[in-house]
């Protein structure tokens, strides 16, 4: 029998394919080169997305206008569990990454900044390529997957929601301003969201396939958690630009802060106003109560909360 590989070998495997990879290390966001990487791409997706969506709604409400449900039987626990294997994965190798890439680039800067405050705040001049814009593509196509969802809420619950078709079509959208613009705080915002994504989707798999589920509104908790650290590294973010930056310049990409900011506001009043729903109802009218709190399970409201705060440039 073969022995199994020494646990320093193991992590020394997972190391190298996850951060010392020449294709991590050599990547390069182009639009010559990176798949969905043009403008047009970005558009073209987004708006098949909420074609698709809409048209799939509609489509079944003239179909079946009496049948609440259609039962999809063990793909909508598959997604989950994918969807939560990718971003422990993406999570990881941004991790990994991100020491490797302070390891590896201090001396640039180690007299202006800390390592901290390089994750907040990216030097002016920084390029989108190397290990950390990797992860953040393969981040960037993991929205697509992520859109999955909504075809199967569609499906399954006959409910189209505004707010996961605006949170998926804006998480696309920031993402690959990130890489456009080689954004600062990316790389922060990428591991909360990909953190709390592999508990929501990890949680959703365990409910998917018949287990215990929480005695409370689980994944609106983690939303409520992204959005608290999201929050407290954007004041970060707006302090070492405008304050704490030796040597001048500021954040690569301050610019386009405006912008993303405003989508993200937009977001943000539509987690509130849910939020206010879900706990301010009448305490009397307990059947609206339970349905917000499924809305909240099955909704991708989570989805809104890295982009809340994401768009510090």
């Amino acid at each position: 029998m073969a022995k199994p590989p020494p646990p320093a070998t193991v992590i020394r495997t997972i190391f190298y394919y996850l951060s010392e990879h020449p294709s991590i290390i050599s990547f390069r966001w182009s639009h010559t080169h990176s798949w969905g990487s043009t403008w047009s791409f970005l558009f073209t997706s987004i708006a098949t997305y909420l074609i698709l969506s809409l048209f799939l709604h509609l489509s079944l409400s003239l179909l079946f206008p009496n049948r609440r449900q259609i039962p999809l039987g063990p793909i909508p626990a598959i997604h989950s569990l994918i969807m939560s294997l990718i971003s422990v994965t993406i999570f990881t190798g941004t991790l990994i990454s991100s020491i490797s890439e302070i390891h590896d680039t201090r001396w640039f800067w180690r007299n202006s900044k800390t390592p901290f405050q390089w994750l907040l705040c990216f030097p002016l001049g920084t390029r989108p390529s190397g290990r950390v814009f990797f992860w953040s593509y393969i981040y960037y196509l993991s929205r697509f997957v992520h859109m999955f969802r909504t075809i199967l809420t569609i499906v399954k619950r006959r409910r189209l929601s505004f707010c996961q078709l605006m949170n998926h079509s804006v998480s696309a959208f920031v993402s690959f301003l990130w890489l456009e613009f080689s954004q600062s705080f990316q790389v922060l915002a990428i591991l909360f969201a990909t953190l709390v994504y592999s508990v929501v989707y990890g949680y959703r798999f365990w409910t998917a396939i018949g287990l215990k589920s929480a005695c409370f509104p689980f994944v609106l908790n983690c939303q409520i958690f992204l959005l608290g650290c999201n929050v407290a590294c954007h004041v970060g973010v707006f302090l070492v630009h405008f304050w704490f930056q030796s040597g001048g310049g500021g954040c690569n990409g301050i610019g386009a802060w405006v912008f993303n900011s405003i989508l993200n506001t937009a977001v943000l009043v539509i987690f509130l106003n849910f939020y206010v729903k879900m706990y301010y109802v009448d305490v009397g009218r307990s059947e609206r109560r339970r349905k917000v709190v499924e809305e909240s399970e099955s909704m991708d409201c989570s989805s809104s909360c890295p982009m809340l705060i994401a768009g510090s440039r």
